[in-house]
């Protein structure tokens, strides 16, 4: 997707997968300023500890409290930091920013993969790990109606719920499952990964039958498990390809100050999780 993109724009430059380990990731971002990389994405389970790792924060990390792109910025003759590519020479100072696109990624993914408008919506996240974190409190903020949270470990979604709390105290935020029905199901555990992954919840304690909509974070299997069952009990579906292309999207631009070629990394990455 993003090499497409880059093709696309004309750049001499190659998007690259590195693994680094949970305590390697400092070393690794202050590698990868060393070596003049324009930027960097993160994934899980590097988003939340790379706030703390960043020199500057974004105000969509702030307010999200997670960063899954990085980029490296200098300062100009006027003392004004700007993105590396800016600049003809290498230069001495160099800092991190830490951005999310992963917020604003999933509410246009749900808009226009479900046709879903979360405002006044009856919702329920599943997880309250760094994505259900993320995606609570931005549902929160487009102001559903009811917010429903489940989590493995209660504790970890009774600490969103009351985060939603501060930031929203007119939210409705509940913990367990509804006992009616909800417009949206959005499933933002890594359960469904893996061919022999449980479902992300028990069945006896919702319906599937009861959503209007399902989504699944995850992309590949591009149908999981979870997904398959919403949709033979008459559910919308969506997995977590839209998401994932308008997080990229919006990284390119961060990175390029251009305008990203949508169509272009839309096809490869169709081609890459669906080999179409």
């Amino acid at each position: 997707m993003q090499n497409a993109g880059l093709a696309a724009l004309g750049l001499n430059w190659r998007y690259l997968a590195f693994e680094a380990r949970p305590n390697d990731l400092l070393a690794a971002i202050h590698g990868a300023k060393a070596m003049g990389f324009i930027g960097l994405n993160l994934t899980v389970p590097h988003k939340l500890p790379a706030l703390a790792m960043m020199d500057a924060l974004d105000e969509s990390a702030r307010l999200w409290g997670a960063v899954n792109t990085v980029r490296f910025e200098a300062r100009d003759e006027q003392g004004v930091w700007k993105p590396l590519p800016e600049f003809a020479e290498t230069r001495d100072e160099i800092r991190s920013q830490g951005f999310n696109t992963d917020a604003d990624a999933l509410m246009r993914a749900l808009r226009e993969d479900l046709g879903l408008e979360p405002r006044g919506a009856r919702i329920l996240v599943l997880g309250a790990g760094g994505a259900g974190r993320t995606a609570a409190l931005k549902l929160a903020s487009e102001k559903p109606a009811e917010l429903f949270l489940v989590n493995r470990t209660p504790a970890k979604a009774e600490a969103v719920a009351r985060e939603i709390r501060e930031l929203h105290p007119d939210s409705n935020v509940t913990l367990g499952f509804p006992a009616q029905g909800i417009d949206l199901l959005l499933n933002a555990t890594s359960l469904g990964l893996r061919p022999d992954d449980p479902p992300p919840f028990d069945e006896k304690h919702f319906s599937l039958g009861r959503a209007g909509a399902v989504y699944d974070m995850v992309y590949r299997p591009a149908e999981s498990a979870l997904l398959k069952s919403a949709r033979k009990s008459g559910c919308r579906t969506a997995n977590g390809l839209g998401m994932l292309l308008h997080q990229g999207v919006k990284a390119l631009e961060l990175w390029t100050g251009r305008t990203a070629p949508v169509q272009i990394m839309r096809q490869a990455l169709e081609k890459s999780v669906n080999g179409t």
